[in-house]
């Protein structure tokens, strides 16, 4: 049976991926984004996959998002409340409260406006999972990534209560943790980092290898291979749960 999954930052990335791995097994899925360009894109090449702008730190654009979905398909089996972004890259005494608060207002606000919805829109039908992208940044925290790490921590915590509110309705929340993913924002990330720390890119990548026990990063296809795990039969007793998908963090030496 065909399954109705959504998305946020879904036009790139990990999203990206996850949207289309369901979208192969068949599965209704929908995507939103805040970059009109990565969606125009992404659009362009899944002619099966709705795809919205929508910037998920705000409310009103989630309301018109989120209600056109609910309108269209009746419910939402799946949700990915994957959108984030990496913030700023400095000591914290050289970030602005503004960049702060942005940091959070996509991470952790853009996961509670998704998850209000789901949460109505699930416990009304009694079933559903909700799936929250935090980091190991939000399991051992980050030099010079403190907003980042301080939404990815913050993920956790409403992931947790969320399985607690949520479960005698029989609904699953749980959150996956990205370690080092290979793509086009780890390598922005890195740039930034290394203006931050004065360190080499290609030292600071080795350090994040180095600092697992595959001594590895991972790919979009790992974390969406979690994801469809959480979606399966074989993970229907599987919530309140922090996936974490990275080789192993030893050490956060990056």
């Amino acid at each position: 049976m065909s399954r109705r999954v959504i998305v946020t930052g879904g036009a790139s990335g990990i999203g990206a991926r996850i949207a289309e791995r369901f979208a192969e097994l068949g599965d209704k899925v929908a995507i939103c984004d805040a970059n009109p360009d990565a969606v125009a894109a992404f659009a362009k090449s899944h002619p099966t996959i709705s795809a919205e702008i929508a910037n998920v730190a705000q409310a009103d654009a989630m309301d018109v998002f989120l209600s056109a979905i609910e309108e269209e398909w009746g419910g939402v089996d799946v949700v990915f409340a994957n959108a984030g972004t990496g913030g700023p890259a400095a000591r914290i005494e050289d970030i602005s409260p503004d960049d702060w608060r942005d940091c959070l207002a996509v991470n952790l606000d853009g996961a509670f406006l998704t998850c209000r919805w789901a949460a109505r829109v699930m416990r009304a039908q009694g079933s559903g999972l909700i799936v929250l992208t935090s980091s190991t940044s939000g399991q051992w925290g980050h030099p010079h990534r403190s907003p980042y790490a301080t939404a990815k921590w913050g993920i956790l915590g409403l992931m947790k209560t969320l399985a607690m509110e949520l479960g005698p309705a029989g609904v699953r929340v749980n959150a996956i943790c990205p370690g080092a993913v290979e793509g086009e924002r780890m390598e922005r990330m890195l740039a930034n980092q290394s203006r931050a720390s004065g360190r080499d890119p290609d030292t600071i990548r080795a350090a994040y290898a180095e600092g697992t026990s595959l001594r590895t990063w991972v790919t979009a296809d790992d974390i969406a291979d979690a994801g469809i795990w959480l979606a399966s039969p074989g993970a229907s007793k599987v919530t309140g749960q922090a996936l974490t998908i990275d080789g192993h963090t030893e050490t956060n030496s990056a």
